[in-house]
């Protein structure tokens, strides 16, 4: 008979043997029990790994927050929201103006005013493709599968004035063109990506695009309509009046104008943006007041102002919606708001005319596995045998 030894396992719910340690001759230890231990204990080691990498994931994804700014000088500023500096300047087109990301964050579309849309690599901070464009591209928003960027045009040349274009993400072409009123320089898409919302200045309405057919099918009547957002569960949009110095809510059910904020005389507010709970909108109070606005959403009024820098513009919030960053066309600056205190916390310099914002969206869970080995998730390859077929990628074990 072979010298006897010691086996431990580890096991926190439950002992195999009423002692957590066993003297066994080795001759006697069955198969049964190895394998039953070996399983056991890789199994703990697997979750240990797992909980791991996904602590993992979730720092690395919240580390590249970062905030896209078009400046009117022809660039756009990257802002590094950990520690609020510039961290890249990238040339554009003439004259940028909107921004919006993919989903997914791979991808910045900015439109150029005066000559194109530039699509940045977000890994690289530099324009990977230029779309031409002579048809004064403004606003622009992305449809919630990142397969089509809605671009509005204030003037077209070839083809009349006021439109949209569909943009194809994948080629980077125009796929279709939607008329549409006088004067529009937003756009919003609704979270279930089956509306397109456009604010038109001159004709006082709000365009309501299908977009399975890229058709207008309602206008929605609306004093001096400018900038606009959706609420997350979709249900509202937020509009800005400049010239009436109010805030319309649209019941997108029935596409009607449902209720509207007075904020009161001389006062011209432009952007919005409405925190991720829905629970707050933030509007951009332009020259010459130069505040934010803060809109209980629940009770529609106004419950705080916050004092920023020379015409505020453009607003964004960032998806833990813990930051609010605002463009202050006048004064070359982004301030940072923090929305626990509703005060500045900082100024960030940037480049001449800042005018819209847009920030890093929130990281989205892989529905393949092919997926986990993009967009910065964190890979993991067990060995063959009976975990085969599981943990390709962190994420998706979470998640599925």
């Amino acid at each position: 008979m072979g010298r006897p030894f010691t086996v431990t396992f580890l096991d926190y719910n439950q002992k195999v043997n009423s002692q957590s340690s066993s003297t066994i001759s080795d001759s006697g230890l069955s198969h049964e029990l190895w394998h039953a231990a070996i399983w056991q204990y890789l199994s703990r080691a697997l979750i240990i790994l797992l909980s791991l990498g996904a602590g993992l994931v979730n720092a690395t994804a919240q580390s590249h927050i970062s905030a896209y700014v078009t400046n009117v000088s022809g660039t756009v500023s990257v802002i590094d929201t950990t520690n609020n500096t510039v961290v890249a300047t990238i040339p554009v087109g003439i004259f940028p103006s909107g921004v919006a990301f993919k989903p997914d964050g791979t991808r910045v579309y900015v439109t150029n005013i005066f000559n194109s849309i530039s699509v940045i690599d977000s890994a690289t901070n530099s324009v990977v493709v230029t779309i031409p464009s002579d048809q004064f591209p403004t606003g622009i928003a992305i449809t919630p599968d990142g397969t089509r960027a809605y671009v509005v045009n204030q003037l077209v040349t070839n083809q009349g004035n006021n439109t949209v274009s569909v943009i194809d993400t994948m080629t980077n072409a125009i796929v279709a063109t939607i008329s549409v009123g006088l004067g529009p320089s937003e756009i919003a898409i609704t979270p279930d990506g089956t509306r397109a919302y456009v604010p038109d200045q001159q004709d006082s309405i709000i365009s309501v695009i299908d977009t399975s057919t890229n058709t207008v099918v309602t206008a929605i009547p609306d004093r001096g309509t400018a900038g606009i957002a959706i609420t997350p569960d979709g249900r509202q949009a937020y509009v800005t009046s400049p010239g009436g110095g109010t805030v319309s809510i649209i019941d997108t059910a029935a596409n009607t104008v449902a209720a509207t904020i007075s904020l009161g005389t001389n006062q011209n507010p432009f952007g919005v943006a409405i925190t991720p709970d829905g629970t707050r909108a933030y509007v951009t109070i332009n020259f010459p007041n130069n505040f934010v606005s803060v809109i209980d959403t629940a009770t529609n009024t106004v419950v705080a102002t916050i004092p920023v820098g020379v015409a505020p513009n453009g607003v964004a919030i960032t998806p833990d919606g813990t930051g609010v960053y605002v463009t202050n066309e006048g004064s070359d600056t982004v301030s940072v708001i923090d929305t626990t205190t509703s005060t500045v916390v900082a100024t960030i310099p940037v480049g001449v005319g800042p005018v819209a914002v847009a920030i890093t969206p929130r990281p989205q869970p892989p529905t393949e596995k092919e997926q986990c080995k993009h967009h910065g998730y964190l890979k993991f390859a067990p060995p063959a045998g009976p975990f085969k077929n599981q943990g390709q990628c962190v994420s998706y074990v979470e998640h599925h």
